[in-house]
């Protein structure tokens, strides 16, 4: 049940910028509401939801529409960080579709066909994080997205839907590390495992990304993502660096990577990889 004092413009509901007219900049101003999708608001205290963003669609597609693309993978539940650098999702949708669900009454693409069709039509990075996120899920099975995408032969972008399908991995945690493992691919390395298990000083750690079957002089390279979220405080920082010196002392190299080194324009983290697996990366990048 919502509290009492719900606005009545409000009532837990999503809604468009006209039903509130002037209000909306001054809503927003005192941090009464927020955007849920591009063109659509809801009250803060109103959680997020599939059937709140089954609700917020309902808003912005016609009655006989299929939503698709990464307006589907929403509602399906994946990330937004997955699927863009925006924060907010648009409405996309179609009237034809190969498969179809019914998510909270809202018509929208299978998570199958969703995530065959943003393999091949997203940006490569944003493509893996998504399909990683839905295999992540258990929404999709990687055999059945690799079969289903015959279908899209003499389509565009079949060719890359191909290359990430055969790259996705339900092991990637996050983005980052979907984003992270592009990188390492295209720079022309070895394919690195996930979820690195290292065994020492009486406990187990997990490391993103490594090598641990190509040692270079008794070390192995392994490569972890520091969100900002996670990573940025004094505190836990200092935990970090504790945690590589224990990493090694076990006989691993640990390059950490942060956003800008992902996005930036300069081939640090392939220069770095490379020095250590004694191995020229392929450049320039390809992102």
């Amino acid at each position: 049940m919502l509290p009492a004092d719900f606005p009545y413009f409000f009532c837990g509901l999503p809604f468009r910028p006209y039903q509130v007219g002037r209000k909306l900049k001054w809503l927003l101003g005192l941090g009464d509401i927020r955007e849920v999708m591009k063109g659509v608001y809801v009250d803060v205290r109103v959680p997020d939801s599939p059937q709140l963003r089954a609700d917020a669609l309902r808003l912005v597609t016609p009655e006989d529409a299929v939503v698709c693309g990464a307006a589907a993978a929403w509602l399906h539940g994946i990330d937004t960080t997955a699927l863009g650098p925006a924060e907010l999702v648009e409405a996309q949708w179609t009237r034809k579709s190969r498969d179809e669900v019914e998510v909270y009454g809202v018509r929208v693409t299978s998570p199958v066909v969703t995530a065959v069709e943003l393999a091949m039509r997203m940006p490569r990075p944003f493509a893996l994080s998504a399909v990683d996120a839905f295999l992540r899920s258990g929404k999709a099975d990687r055999w059945v997205l690799r079969a289903t995408s015959a279908d899209y032969e003499r389509h565009p972008g079949y060719r890359q839907g191909q290359e990430i399908l055969r790259w996705a991995d339900r092991r990637a945690a996050s983005p980052g590390e979907s984003w992270l493992r592009l990188r390492l691919i295209d720079a022309g390395f070895h394919h690195p495992d996930l979820q690195v298990r290292v065994e020492g000083n009486g406990r187990t750690y997990h490391l993103d990304l490594g090598y641990p079957d190509r040692p270079v002089d008794g070390r192995r390279l392994g490569l972890e993502y520091d969100s900002d979220q996670w990573h940025s405080s004094t505190k836990q920082q200092l935990k970090d660096e504790t945690r590589r010196a224990e990493l090694d002392a076990l006989g691993w190299h640990i390059i950490s990577v942060r956003r800008p080194d992902l996005w930036g324009s300069y081939p640090a983290l392939e220069l770095a990889v490379g020095a250590f697996l004694c191995q020229e990366p392929r450049l320039p990048r390809r992102w």
